[in-house]
């Protein structure tokens, strides 16, 4: 694949996540295209064994992670090893608008890295596996984490009458 389709066909994945991460249009979209510049770079260090996606998402990651540290807006990272229940009921009730709203705004509060997971899961739609990839932890990692994102903001959500 080229670069040029490469971009063409994520750049709108990269930018939400972009998004996600920087809560901004304009820190977002030089955050997608700073990602893309770094991915033409390393093109030659995809092997392919992994999604393209996830690789893209990894570099954005760690671009703003770079960012963040140079500013020093980093929060610690916990690791866990519950196992995590289904998440359907759920996201069905953050479907409806209102409701996201009052989701993003505890989000924008959240500690790292439940708040990157629980993007990642819910608006980036990827696979427990690839959120583990581009943090460089396991798949069980990654429920978990999302596990309690998601009952962080199921207590709120229910301490606010909104469950």
């Amino acid at each position: 694949m080229l670069f040029e389709e490469i971009y063409e066909n994520y750049y709108k994945d990269v930018y939400r996540f972009c998004l996600s991460l920087t809560k901004a249009d304009d820190s977002a979209e030089d955050l997608a295209q700073e990602t893309f510049v770094k991915a033409l770079a390393a093109i030659d260090s995809f092997d392919g064994s992994k999604d393209i996606r996830a690789w893209l998402f990894t570099i954005a990651r760690n671009t703003f992670l770079s960012e963040c540290r140079k500013r020093k807006w980093i929060a610690d990272e916990e690791v866990s090893e519950e196992i995590p229940a289904a998440e359907g009921d759920f996201i069905e009730v953050i479907s409806d608008k209102e409701t996201a709203v009052l989701i993003h705004k505890y989000l924008h509060g959240m500690k790292e890295p439940y708040k990157e997971v629980f993007h990642l899961r819910v608006f980036g739609e990827l696979e427990f596996e690839q959120i583990g990839d581009i943090f460089g932890k396991s798949a069980s990692w990654a429920r978990v984490t999302f596990y309690r994102a998601k009952n962080e903001i199921r207590k709120y959500m229910t301490e606010n009458g909104e469950i």
